[in-house]
């Protein structure tokens, strides 16, 4: 399958009939009729003008298919209500009685062994190929399994540079989307091993091809709609297969997602947006920043609206913290039984550091200016500001000075021109 694309010439991204039209040739209703069709989607912790594309091809293939589902690609996240999915698929209560009434609302269930269904181990010999030496392990593939219930799978959503993949989107929305813990677990502390400023913003990393080799094991038939959102507006949108559409879309991403640096900036103030409603999502906001942090800074994650560290993970992070890497790798044996996405996160949160005797020393410092109290901030090794007083225009207009100010932080990732030497090199850029 040959990848289409449409890529905006103007500010105003493409309009709903330039969706309209490459979703009429990238998916001919005839391929579709008397199918069971599932659409994959992101939750509310990515932007994207999801509505307009799942409209364009509700519209376009209206009764033909025999079924046309929708299931939220939650990962480890909380399930969306059906209100929240509507607006999500930028649909009125309204319209869900009337016109999509005959599509149903699925959230993905990662935490339940009886919705998922085995595709088999990737063996430990291409884990190791696969990790660059990483690991040698094998590594059990689960997947949702109401998947089995359709003829065809179609993912739309968003691409972006992302800490543990390199940059998200096609196959990712299998896994970790609808996919079960031990894959999740597994490539989630592979990236946090290879470390985030290693992985983000680069392409074919370790995990991109062990994500890759685990959905070469769905035997369901794939097509996908990557889109590249800039600002409000949709600048692009590829039809193909899941590794053709996020290929050509994240040529895209990488040229109006990364924003180049001169120097690194001491004070950094990361606004997280109100879709990042917990730091588990949250922590975006150091991780689009960590390469342009300097030695001894502080960037401080400011959300007022955030009051949970995680709904789901809370009670393990606040067992074990937020620390680096090394910290974890220096007690693997004190650790190596909690979940590794759990251990993933908080590296990446906590950002490079090492562990030497018994002390951790972070490269720089970790603030929370949200809802969260200052003794959960202690207790979990992050550091507290009261958010009322932090003025964040206080901040802007002082990049001379070491200051950096980012209003909607999380999906804009900061680099250097000249990295520094601790994020030096590149975590996997050849296609396997």
């Amino acid at each position: 399958m040959s990848t289409l694309a449409k890529i905006s010439q103007t500010a105003g991204g493409l309009t709903a009939t330039d969706v309209s039209d490459l979703v009429a040739e990238a998916c001919p209703v005839e391929s579709f009729r008397g199918k069971k069709i599932l659409l994959i989607v992101p939750d509310a912790t990515r932007s994207c003008p999801l509505g307009m594309v799942f409209k364009a091809l509700h519209t376009h293939l209206g009764t033909a298919p025999a079924a046309l589902d929708v299931m939220i690609a939650l990962g480890t996240h909380p399930p969306m209500s059906e209100d929240a999915i509507c607006a999500r698929l930028e649909i009125t209560p309204d319209e869900r009685a009337s016109r999509y009434t005959s599509v149903r609302f699925l959230n993905h269930e990662w935490d339940n062994p009886d919705a998922l269904r085995s595709l088999g181990a990737i063996p430990s010999e291409e884990i190791r190929e696969l990790s660059q030496g990483h690991f040698s392990m094998d590594v059990e593939v689960t997947i949702n399994a109401q998947l089995f219930d359709y003829d065809e799978i179609l993912i739309i959503g968003p691409v972006f540079p992302h800490e543990v993949v390199g940059f998200s989107g096609g196959n990712k929305y299998l896994f970790p989307g609808v996919g079960g813990p031990e894959i999740l677990n597994f490539f989630h502390w592979l990236g946090a091993v290879v470390t985030n400023p290693m992985i983000i913003g680069h392409k074919w990393t370790p995990v991109r091809k062990i994500v890759d080799r685990a959905a070469a094991m769905v035997p369901l038939s794939k097509r996908c709609l990557c889109m590249v959102v800039e600002k409000n507006s949709l600048a692009g949108l590829f039809a193909g297969t899941p590794e053709g559409a996020w290929d050509e879309a994240s040529e895209l991403s990488r040229k109006l997602h990364i924003t180049l640096k001169d120097h690194p900036f001491h004070t950094i103030l990361s606004c997280a947006p109100a879709m990042y409603d917990e730091l588990w999502v949250g922590g975006k906001c150091m991780y689009k920043l960590e390469p342009v942090l300097a030695d001894g800074g502080e960037l401080i994650i400011y959300a007022p609206h955030i009051h949970e560290v995680s709904v789901v993970h809370g009670k393990l992070i606040e067992e074990i913290g937020y620390h680096c890497r090394d910290y974890f790798l220096g007690q693997w044996d004190r650790f190596k039984n909690y979940p590794w996405g759990t251990i993933a996160h908080s590296t990446h949160v906590r950002g490079i550091g090492t562990y030497e005797n018994g002390v951790e020393k972070c490269r720089a410092q970790v603030t929370l200016a949200t809802g969260i109290p200052r003794e959960t901030c202690e207790r979990i090794n992050l550091g507290y500001r009261d958010p009322a007083t932090i003025n964040p225009a206080d901040y802007a207009n002082r990049e001379d000075e070491g200051v950096l100010l980012v209003p909607k932080a999380g999906e804009m990732l900061f680099q250097l021109k000249t990295p520094a030497p601790w994020a030096t090199g590149r975590a996997g850029e050849e296609k396997v």
